[in-house]
């Protein structure tokens, strides 16, 4: 990754949950801070201003600012938007967790990024999924997020941390939004390649992509390359797998046993056998994915699985407010 800004002025120190910049001497913490979260996704990015009775003063929710699904200019205009409505004044403490977050170089440009628009804040970076388990009643245990990307994350009583997955689209995202996108425009192109007619999948995801055959969809998904609009698609497969769709449905069941594998993959590094957070605009809003992953933990001895109940921004709320302690 280029660094687009230095990061900000002071000592620099890298931590297990992510970069921040600690306390020194002459730092003005106020009595009552005032704190910013901030969930940055693939498809989002969502920011609270809270104070210290957890009042929430403002929130805004804008594009995404991941420089790995946007450009460089692009993070800057949603994140300049969203302190702008947020306020950039009198700010103690930002968390920002965001997804493609896998490195200290990465940690400390988004801090630099932030440090700009909260002037004088202590500024705490975290990977997205460390905002799911943030939260008093569940500190350990397992996080999946799958969105517009996939990861899973997890942490230990003994404070072991472990993840899989997340390498982004290029090499991964098993089970993400995108993915299942992309599954099925190469459902369609294998039917096509074959000269067979196309089949009620090759024909929805072409009327979602706009155009009517899959060797137009082929153009489409090399012409947009936004991966977001692509993610968002992938409804129109498990609307079809709810109706009985063959081919959408394997194309569900292999999506539910990416995930439940990342998932897995966190639970043998920690010894853990649950609980486990479900994240992420895709297995929140399918619950025939959800069902689909819970029993295949339960056939690895995976249990308490449940969707995430707050959004995952009042996790960096959380973060913020311990790094004052």
């Amino acid at each position: 990754m280029v660094l687009g800004q230095h990061p900000p002025r002071g000592k620099m120190a890298h931590q297990g949950t992510g970069w921040r910049r600690p306390l020194e001497v002459g730092d003005d913490v106020a009595v009552n801070p005032v704190v910013v979260g901030v969930d940055i996704g693939g498809s989002k990015t969502h920011g609270v201003r809270v104070d210290a009775d957890g009042s929430v003063l403002a929130e805004k929710i804008v594009g995404s600012a991941n420089v790995e699904s946007v450009t460089h200019a692009q993070a800057d205009a949603a994140l300049d938007e969203l302190f702008d409505a947020l306020g950039r004044d009198g700010i103690d403490v930002v968390c920002a967790g965001s997804a493609g977050i896998n490195t200290p170089a990465q940690e400390e440009w988004l801090a630099g990024m932030i440090s700009r628009r909260a002037p004088g804040a202590k500024v705490v970076i975290a990977h997205d999924t460390r905002l799911i388990l943030a939260t008093p009643e569940f500190d350990t245990g397992i996080a999946v997020i799958c969105g517009t990307g996939s990861v899973a994350w997890g942490r230990n009583e003994a404070g072991d941390t472990a993840r899989a997955g997340g390498w982004g689209y290029l090499l991964g995202d098993e089970g993400s939004g995108y993915w299942v996108t992309r599954e099925a425009v190469r459902h369609a192109l294998r039917q096509a390649d074959r000269g067979l007619p196309a089949d009620p999948l090759s024909d929805a995801i072409a009327r979602a992509s706009g155009v009517q055959t899959a060797y137009e969809v082929l153009g489409e998904f090399y012409a947009e390359p936004v991966r977001r609009s692509w993610a968002q698609k992938s409804s129109v497969v498990f609307d079809l797998a709810r109706h009985g769709d063959e081919a959408a449905q394997r194309i569900v069941a292999d999506t539910a046993e990416a995930i439940t594998v990342q998932i897995a993959s966190v639970a043998t590094q920690l010894g853990l056998t649950g609980p486990v957070a479900l994240g992420g605009g895709l297995i929140v809003n399918q619950s025939t994915l959800q069902d689909a992953v819970r029993a295949g933990l339960a056939e690895r001895g995976i249990t308490g699985v449940e969707p995430l109940t707050r959004e995952p921004v009042f996790g960096a709320v959380y973060l913020a407010r311990q790094s004052l302690s």
